[in-house]
């Protein structure tokens, strides 16, 4: 087999997965809407199971929907027929993948939903499958032909069931305004936690400030940006609010006689700051194009009162950026 006979199979693959994709898109109706409003509905959790390839696309659904706000969890089928029936109860939503719709181990976990009312989404690809003449709402996949030669290898169908419960996912998520915030509470690590963070999480509280009057001496300022060790200093006025900060970059242009001036004489007015419930990734985003390496990071009532200060490194440090 040469490179281009590798190529040609994997552009015939990710082909037939697209056209897939788009059929799929095409028949989403009534049935998708109504399953989305069952699992909006839910008292409990939404309990997502399949067999073999089917399940393991019901795994990831199910880790999904319970990192995007919706409880959920896999149960396989298997086990069900031995004692984990129990975890599915009044208040659940099944919702069971089998390609074919027949799969005989769902056999059991389809009979205990029907045996205590539990609502049932069915996705198969056979209209008329004992699956989905069971389930309340029958979502049918697309006729598609699988990526292989032989078309029997499970890949344009678990790629079609994956989208789908991607789409549920999003739809329910979207619909329940699931925020940022929550959205970090279920991803605290990684790197999807540290894109999260807030600036409140990594910043300097008001007590390791480097602060000054608007009329200290610059022995003064130099000693709290030294003593820091941010290498700059917040500069406020007589009501505690933050008129300006001192960089390197005004000692130096300030050089010839700065001993003798005063804070609010080399100070850069209006400086840059940030609320401390900002996204610590646009923190980072504001210092880049500023070229600055620290925020101080103002009252979120809408004063200019110094509570905290962000240094570029240690967003850095923390994945941020």
């Amino acid at each position: 087999m040469t490179d281009a006979d590798f190529l040609a199979v994997a552009r015939r693959v990710v082909r037939r997965e697209a056209e897939a994709l788009a059929l799929l898109e095409g028949a989403l109706g009534e049935s998708f809407v109504a399953a989305a409003r069952l699992i909006l509905a839910a008292g409990g959790r939404v309990i997502v199971s399949g067999m073999g390839k089917s399940g393991h696309v019901a795994r990831k659904i199910a880790a999904t929907l319970a990192s995007t706000g919706t409880p959920a969890q896999f149960v396989h089928p298997a086990e069900a027929s031995h004692g984990d029936l129990g975890m599915v109860a009044r208040g659940d939503v099944a919702m069971v993948l089998s390609n074919s719709g027949e799969t005989p181990e769902l056999a059991d976990i389809i009979a205990h939903t029907r045996r205590f009312a539990i609502p049932l989404i069915g996705v198969a690809a056979a209209e008329g499958s004992t699956l989905l003449r069971a389930a309340d709402v029958a979502i049918v996949l697309p006729a598609a032909p699988e990526a292989c030669a032989m078309g029997v290898v499970p890949t344009t169908s678990t790629t079609m069931t994956l989208a789908l419960g991607d789409a549920l996912a999003i739809a329910v998520m979207e619909q329940r305004r699931f925020t940022p915030e929550a959205f970090r509470a279920f991803h605290p690590g990684g790197k999807l936690g540290a894109r999260l963070s807030r600036v409140a999480d990594l910043m300097y509280g008001r007590e390791r400030l480097p602060l000054v009057a608007t009329d200290a001496p610059m022995g003064e300022a130099i000693l709290k940006m030294t003593e820091s060790g941010f290498g700059v200093a917040g500069v406020t006025d007589g009501a505690g609010e933050l008129v300006g900060v001192i960089t390197d970059g005004d000692l130096r242009r300030h050089m010839e006689g700065l001993m003798e001036r005063v804070a609010a004489e080399v100070m850069t007015l209006r400086p840059q700051t940030i609320g401390p419930g900002a996204l610590a990734e646009r923190a980072v985003q504001i210092m880049n194009a500023r070229k600055v390496t620290c925020l101080f990071v103002v009252d979120p009532e809408g004063s200019r009162r110094a509570v905290g200060l962000l240094k570029i490194h240690d967003c850095l440090r923390a994945g941020v950026g």
